[in-house]
């Protein structure tokens, strides 16, 4: 048995500064009306730095910034020559990659495998992306003469930080749009280092714009009347709100909510594959993604087979300090993630669900929830029902692919599902029944930057990603 050895990564590459104030108008500013609060390291509670909280006379500056720099340089401007300013975002977002990864598992709690491998490229490649589109608009299947919005507000959430900020930015710049962005309380970080990578392009100033704060800073950009268009990524909760206060306006809307993706495993699936792909459906990210496979129907007569893999894999999982390189689960985003996980979880094993976690050593100080399953469990649980935002998955069985798709459908939620099979037409005859924006094949969790996402139902509408995500962005 080999020893464990920590393969720690430094965080000499980040620059942290005390405080960080709002992006305004192409410089750093100071709140006029707000105040500021803390940015945390949930791996260790150590306060990374004081970040301004923006009121309703900052957003106000911020819009009026976006408006001015959209009417005077970004609106006019030629599409050829907003795809050079893409593409050198994008190419200083690789050279700062290792500078961007560390910060981004600081202030999020993510490992550093991920934030460096994953995030980190997809991020660039969504930039790169989209320069491509900048000056081909009108041959993008739009119409004629595909016109910018004009200022679009995007609040995005603290599962992948940069990685939605790149999901929104890109595409609405390309389009000529300008923007002014709200990034999650807890991970303001990246999105102000993107802030100065966006002085360090030379991006005219205005065409984006950062305010950070809490519900109260959000709630003053959505509703504020000189945005033309409302993006939000986060809890359906918090979507339907939004979608009340656009409503009656002319503002378009685009909304990417919550999931409780189903992960269906047949009898003829390679079981060691399937098994990774159950691990990281769920566990990636500490299963902070709302198109997480929370939910695991495996087949009855493969379901005892499949969890005893499913735990042997599990128990090699390490859970620990996000910037060792050999950590597969870091911490829970906040305090109050931590809670909403653990009181799911017991409701779980108070509805009498059985509740399985391997030996595991959590750090003593920090926000960390052990990796578990659930067996036993009906479509009656609240853990099958309700999205739990985390490191927690529920086992259910089927007999028939037509109760495998009864049960994926039984959600509010339409995100994504998974399907593993060896069957082609099976595959396809799942995939035409299951109501998720995106379904997956023999994998799970698999992004490109060419290819949209989006749900149904409760999971929001409207697509991010590929030529379908410029279309939020455009008047057609």
């Amino acid at each position: 048995m080999f020893e464990y050895a920590p393969a720690p990564e430094s965080r000499s590459v980040v620059d942290l500064k005390p405080s960080y104030g709002l992006f305004i108008d192409g410089t750093f500013v100071d709140p006029t009306d707000g105040g500021s609060f803390k940015s945390i390291n949930p791996a260790s509670e150590e306060v990374l730095a004081e970040i301004a909280e923006a009121g309703a006379q900052d957003v106000e500056r911020a819009v009026r910034a976006a408006r001015k720099a959209y009417d005077k340089v970004w609106g006019p401007m030629p599409g050829r020559d907003r795809a050079k300013y893409l593409y050198r975002i994008a190419r200083l977002i690789q050279e700062r990659s290792r500078e961007l990864a560390v910060l981004e598992s600081l202030d999020n709690g993510k490992p550093i495998r991920e934030s460096r491998d994953v995030d980190l490229p997809l991020v660039a490649a969504h930039f790169f992306y989209y320069a491509g589109w900048a000056d081909k608009l009108p041959h993008a299947g739009f119409g004629p003469d595909p016109r910018p919005i004009g200022v679009a507000a995007q609040v995005i959430p603290w599962n992948f930080p940069l990685l939605m900020l790149a999901w929104k930015i890109a595409p609405a710049l390309a389009a000529g749009n300008t923007v002014v962005l709200k990034p999650a309380e807890t991970t303001p970080l990246t999105a102000l280092l993107f802030a100065e990578i966006c002085q360090q392009a030379d991006l005219p100033a205005g065409v984006v714009n950062i305010v950070t704060g809490a519900g109260d800073t959000g709630r003053a950009l959505v509703e504020h009347a000189g945005v033309d268009k409302v993006a939000f990524t986060g809890s359906t909760e918090v979507g339907r709100a939004i979608a009340r206060s656009v409503a009656g306006t002319s503002k378009k809307l685009t909304l990417e909510l919550g999931g409780k993706a189903a992960n269906i495993v047949f009898d003829d699936a390679p079981i060691d594959q399937a098994v990774e792909g159950i691990v990281n459906g769920i566990f990636f990210n500490q299963g902070h993604v709302c198109c997480a496979g929370s939910r695991l129907l495996v087949q009855e007569n493969v379901a005892d087979r499949v969890l005893e893999s499913l735990k042997r894999r599990m128990a090699q999982l390490r859970v620990g300090d996000p910037l060792d390189k050999n950590t597969d689960v870091g911490a829970i985003n906040s305090a109050a993630q931590l809670e909403r996980i653990r009181e799911l979880s017991d409701a779980g094993s108070a509805e009498g669900a059985e509740r399985w976690s391997p030996p595991c050593e959590l750090p003593d100080r920090g926000f960390w929830f052990a990796p578990t399953i659930f067996t036993g469990v009906t479509q009656a649980h609240r853990i099958a029902r309700e999205e739990i935002f985390g490191p927690v998955l529920s086992v259910l069985t089927f007999r028939t692919p037509a109760e495998a798709v009864e049960k994926a459908n039984n959600t509010p939620y339409g995100l994504s599902a998974g399907i593993w099979t060896d069957k082609g037409s099976r595959i396809l005859w799942m995939a035409d029944r299951l109501r998720a924006g995106v379904v997956w094949a023999n994998t799970f969790n698999k992004f490109d930057p060419t290819s949209p996402f989006g749900g149904y139902k409760e999971s929001g509408y409207g697509r991010e990603g590929g030529r379908h995500g410029l279309e939020g962005y455009l008047n057609v």
